[in-house]
Parts: C-alpha cells; structure tokens; sequence
C-alpha cells in the first residue's frame, strides 16, 4: 500500500525538480562515473520513509543499489546513518534532494510524535493525529505518526463520524445531528461528537455514540467531563460491536485544542483515552538530514 500511493508523490516529485535535466551534473561530471554514497542524519530524530527514500533513487535511475541501514520507527542519534546508495553519481545526484526532502518531512512529522508519546507515557493516553495535513501528503505523513509511536484518526470525512461544533449549529444541536446520522447510519463506522460543555457532553451521551471529542477546555473541566462519561458509562453498561477491545470506558473520551508539549501530560492525567494533536502535522520541523559521497570511483 505504501509503494502504491507514495511511488505517484515520487514521480510527480522528481519531474517538478528535475525537468529537462540535472544541467550543472551533466555538465559537470563525466559520465559512467560510479559513486557509493549515505544518508546520514544529523540531528537526534526518528526513522520514517526508508522506503520512499529507495523508490526516488530507483525511479532517478533504476541500477543504483539502495541498500537501508535503519528502519522505519528507529530512534536515530545525530551521526547515524539511515541508507547507502551506489552506483551512477549522476542518479545518485538525480535524486537526492527529493529523497531528502520526503525523509526530512516524514522522520520530522515521527520524530515529534515520538516526544509526545514518551511525554504522556505511563498515563494510558494514545497520542492521535488529525487531518491537518499537507495536502497530497496525507498518507505519507499519517504512516509517519505511526513509526513515532502515535496512532492515527479517521484518515477522511468518508471512514468516520464527527459531529463537530459547526455541524451542531447547522443541524440545530447535537441532538439533531445525531438523530439524523441514526437514520442512515453504517453500522461498522465510529461515531464522535465533539463537545463544549457539560450541558451539551449529558446531550452526547447515548449508545449510539463511541466517543466523546472535548475541545479546548482547560485540564480540570477534561477530568470533570471524564468522571461525567464514566458515571454514565457504569449506568448503562455498553455492548457496541464497535467497542474497541481493552477499552476504559464507552464512550471514550478524546481531548483536542492547542495540545502542545508542555501540556500534554496534564491532559492525559485527566484519564482520556486519547490527545489528537494537530502539531504532528501542521508544524513538525524537518529532521536535518544530509547525503554525502563517501567514495568515487
């Protein structure tokens, strides 16, 4: 699945970069010359899109021998090195800079996910991405949240119920909304709504739902919200097919807005079962990474 979806990103990838050709390598450098070369990372991170990183050179020039030294999901120190690539300098040269550019992003996108799950570590909480992602991109950087340890969300609108506070005031409260999703409801799919107070967190709660999303709320009134759903929850014992093995409580209680580093862990010790953090996507920073030519000839 992943070579399928990230091989299309690499073609269009290679042909915005290189377009006519390589003019300064191909001007430059004789040709049939042979190079072995590495990646190396340098800054402390995590691995993710070895594999992409093997599709560019392979599609830069299908004879270079991508050979990977790590693994997707691996902590990296600064130094280390991720992959060796040989053969033509002038592929190796080809693809360099969108091999870079893919494995900056994604080990970026891991690398900052991994700070948030050892932040909550201990507490129960799964870290969760969300759709803030780049356009295009998605698949990709949804794969790269699970090599630094978090999970992932719904991946679209089409896999996943979320009534959120705009289809609240369009659909005249939560119980409209809910009612009309019950009428043509696809039994297998999640259903979460996304609450603002009490008054609307005692609206949500019914079999019907699975989760509980509170938003932007403070950590004293998230653990207010999950003794409210666990009060309820020992009244009206659930038997959901869509229960998720192991589960805490149903409905579960998800927690967004603004988490960040710093507050994480007062978050996940209200007792959520999850912390969707929009920040694995939208503002993870590159790992530094670099390719260097060992070896000529």
């Amino acid at each position: 699945m992943l070579e399928a979806i990230a091989l299309q990103l690499v073609q269009f990838a290679l042909s915005e970069d290189v377009g006519t050709g390589d003019i300064t390598t191909l001007n430059a450098v004789p040709a049939g010359v042979n190079a072995r070369a590495v990646i190396v990372a340098r800054a402390d991170g995590v691995a993710a899109g070895i594999d992409v990183a093997r599709l560019t050179f392979r599609e830069a020039e299908p004879r270079l021998k991508f050979r990977p030294l790590a693994q997707d999901g691996d902590r990296l120190k600064a130094g280390a090195a991720l992959a060796q690539v040989t053969g033509d300098v002038g592929g190796i040269l080809k693809g360099e800079r969108t091999a870079l550019n893919f494995l900056q992003r994604l080990c970026g996108v891991a690398s900052l996910t991994r700070r948030f799950v050892d932040q909550v570590a201990g507490t129960g909480a799964v870290i969760l991405d969300t759709r803030k992602t780049t356009p295009g991109l998605r698949y990709l950087e949804k794969y790269a949240v699970k090599c630094g340890g978090g999970e992932n969300h719904r991946f679209a609108l089409w896999d996943m119920y979320l009534v959120k506070d705009n289809h609240i005031r369009a659909a005249g409260g939560v119980t409209a909304a809910i009612e009309r999703i019950l009428r043509t409801r696809h039994g297998d799919l999640l259903l979460e709504v996304e609450v603002e107070s009490l008054d609307q967190l005692r609206e949500a709660l019914r079999p019907e739902v699975d989760r509980i999303l509170v938003d932007n709320r403070p950590p004293e009134e998230v653990c207010r919200a999950v003794e409210a759903v666990d009060a309820w929850s020992a009244a009206h014992p659930s038997d959901s097919p869509r229960r998720r093995a192991g589960a805490r409580r149903w409905p579960e209680v998800e927690v967004s807005g603004g988490i960040t580093l710093a507050t994480a862990r007062a978050y996940a010790e209200t007792g959520a079962d999850y912390l969707s953090v929009g920040a694995l996507t939208h503002s993870a920073p590159a790992l530094d990474l670099s390719l260097e030519i060992e070896d000529v000839g």
